[in-house]
């Protein structure tokens, strides 16, 4: 079968990147004039629903969900999970030694460092499907900058960037149907 190949820009539909902020800084002391608020470390009451809050009282976003040692905070930009042990509590809410900006930032630079190393990861044979857990293909052969995926019935290049790790391997923002009719409509002579 002659390889058919085909540049599709993919949405990543529903594919997120979960972040992970390993560290965090503990709150800093109050200003001077401010009276310190009464915090209390660890797990003492970060719950799901709580309002987080930076050392100085800045909205940072709320807690998503905790399991186990790991809360996750969602700045309404991106959830980030933390470990619960850098964390306070106070009458006000959750605290966290970073501001929402800082979190932001940190958070979707381990983001990209995880998506980095998964398209390092990626080789022939490996299954890729769509971000409803559908059957798409397996990858044929992965270059510098694109991913052959092969559905049995076609080829398609595709850009790393297109790939995204879904909870059981590599997905693609389209099904395979999709991805058959792309790539048999772009090897279609112009005429």
């Amino acid at each position: 079968m002659k390889l058919r190949t085909v540049f599709l820009v993919t949405a990543l539909i529903g594919a997120s990147f979960p972040a992970l902020a390993q560290t965090a800084p503990e709150p800093a002391a109050p200003a001077a004039g401010q009276a310190p608020a009464s915090a209390t470390p660890g797990t003492a009451s970060v719950t799901a629903g709580a309002a987080v809050l930076d050392a100085k009282g800045g909205a940072v976003g709320t807690v998503a969900s905790v399991t186990g040692d790991i809360a996750v905070i969602d700045t309404g930009t991106v959830k980030a999970s933390v470990p619960v042990a850098s964390l306070a509590t106070s009458d006000k809410g959750v605290l966290i030694g970073m501001t929402k900006a800082e979190l932001e930032a940190a958070a979707k630079g381990a983001a990209a460092g995880q998506q980095q190393q998964f398209l390092a990861s990626l080789k022939p044979g490996t299954a890729v499907s769509d971000q409803h857990g559908g059957a798409v293909g397996t990858i044929e052969a992965v270059d510098a900058e694109t991913v052959t995926v092969a559905t049995g019935t076609a080829k398609a290049k595709l850009p790393k960037n297109a790939i995204a790790q879904g909870a059981n391997g590599a997905v693609i923002g389209m099904t395979k149907a999709q991805l058959e009719a792309a790539a048999k409509g772009a090897s279609a002579p112009a005429g």
